[in-house]
């Protein structure tokens, strides 16, 4: 006797949530990310992040003591000194050359041409471009403290936690000028020479020389410190000071000012909104006008 045919339901157009292709913002996460881990940039960056920690703590800097601290407080803020030298610049450069090399290599059409949205595809790569530069940081400081825990240091889970929320909001803010000036400028040579000219207009503004003209001229010292405080990389510096030192000592005069308007916990605040919502407001400007110029 033939058996019965066994009736099978005809496939419809509903696809299961699990087997469908990830598209939007995730995808475009998933690309760069794969893609810039396969690149040098991130690889010598990571090396050079993870390698300063590395050697501080070889050094022996966290058995020192500096106006009665020791331990992974010292490590942690020289660290982080050291930080706000090198990644600025190296986030700026970089991505100052991403968007406005992809269009001299011909490859911009091709990215564009995924099934994404533009707004998509642009803030998606700053969100993985934003985590790449993180991940490092983050890695060195988790073995900061793991080194500290097993050399029997009290590891100060606050200062860690404050110390990665500071430099996440430096790395915002620095992103944005780098998606900015690579949204405007139309050869990789221009994009370069304009962010190594703002690091170093920053740098030199950091708080020497535009504090001894200003002061020189007899401004009012809010007003000077006003200014300083605007620089991002001065807010960062301040911060990871204010953690070390809550009396600001080693900034002298100027800490009654900021500590006046500000307070301890209102300027770390402070230190990680500002350049945040610069940098969110910065590429963002960047898009408006990558979205309205010629995108090949």
């Amino acid at each position: 006797m033939t058996p019965e045919p066994v009736l099978r339901e005809a496939p419809t157009s509903r696809r299961d949530p699990a087997v469908t292709p990830r598209t939007g913002l995730g995808l475009m996460l998933r690309l760069e990310l794969s893609e810039s881990l396969r690149s040098r940039w991130f690889h010598f960056y990571s090396f050079v992040a993870i390698g300063l920690m590395l050697l501080l703590i070889t050094t022996g800097i966290s058995e020192s003591r500096v106006l009665g601290f020791t331990g992974l407080s010292r490590l942690l803020v020289t660290y982080i000194q050291i930080m706000m030298a090198v990644l600025p610049l190296f986030i700026v450069v970089t991505t100052a050359r991403s968007m406005v090399g992809d269009r001299e290599a011909g490859n911009l059409e091709y990215m564009l041409a995924f099934p994404v949205s533009l707004r998509t595809w642009y803030w998606g790569r700053f969100l993985a471009r934003l985590m790449l530069v993180l991940s490092p940081i983050i890695a060195a400081l988790a073995l900061a403290a793991a080194y500290g825990a097993v050399m029997g240091h009290e590891v100060p889970w606050r200062h860690v936690g404050l110390y990665s929320g500071l430099v996440a909001a430096l790395a915002t803010c620095f992103l944005g000028i780098g998606f900015l000036i690579s949204s405007v400028s139309r050869s990789t040579e221009v994009a370069l020479g304009a962010s190594l000219l703002i690091w170093l207009t920053l740098v030199a503004f950091l708080d020497l020389l535009l504090l001894s003209i200003l002061i020189q001229q007899r401004f009012v010292p809010d007003f000077v410190i006003g200014i300083a405080l605007a620089n991002p990389l001065q807010s960062f510096r301040t911060a990871s000071m204010i953690l070390f030192d809550p009396q600001l000592i080693l900034l002298g005069p100027a800490s009654y000012v900021i500590l006046d308007h500000f307070g301890v916990a209102g300027y770390v605040a402070w230190a990680m909104a500002y350049p945040t919502a610069l940098g969110a407001a910065l590429a963002g400007l960047g898009y408006w006008r990558f979205s309205r110029g010629d995108l090949v």
